[in-house]
């Protein structure tokens, strides 16, 4: 998923829910721990947990993109299909644009959950 020791990776939309082992990872992968929602620095990467239910989609993703570094990278976390809380790939089609977010790729992030990769418009975000 291309996370880079040094990085600050911030986190939204964590719950008892999410996966751990996956959260351990990045923070091994980068060096430090992930900042949670209401940290004030600029992260280079946003990890943004979201299920079915969980409020309005392009609500969460502009949210995740309020501090994100220029150049930054959001990655939206999604149960996978048969998982409950899945979120439609259409779903995601659709408020990445509203949002300010282009979706790049698809990964299968963990176990029970999948990764679209998303992105800032190389033009600027707004």
């Amino acid at each position: 998923m291309g996370f880079k020791p040094g990085q600050l990776v911030q986190e939204y939309g964590w719950d008892d829910q999410v996966d751990e082992a996956f959260r351990e990872a990045v923070e091994d992968l980068v060096g430090s721990e992930l900042l949670d929602e209401d940290a004030d620095d600029v992260p280079d990467v946003v990890l943004c947990w979201y299920r079915e239910g969980d409020g309005d989609l392009v609500d969460a993703l502009v949210d995740a993109i309020t501090d994100l570094a220029d150049g930054g990278v959001v990655w939206l976390l999604t149960p996978k299909k048969g998982r409950p809380g899945h979120v439609t790939a259409a779903e995601i089609d659709e408020a990445a644009p509203t949002a300010g977010l282009h979706a790049t790729s698809s990964v299968s992030a963990c176990a029970n959950w999948a990764g679209t990769r998303m992105t800032t418009p190389k033009n600027g975000r707004r």
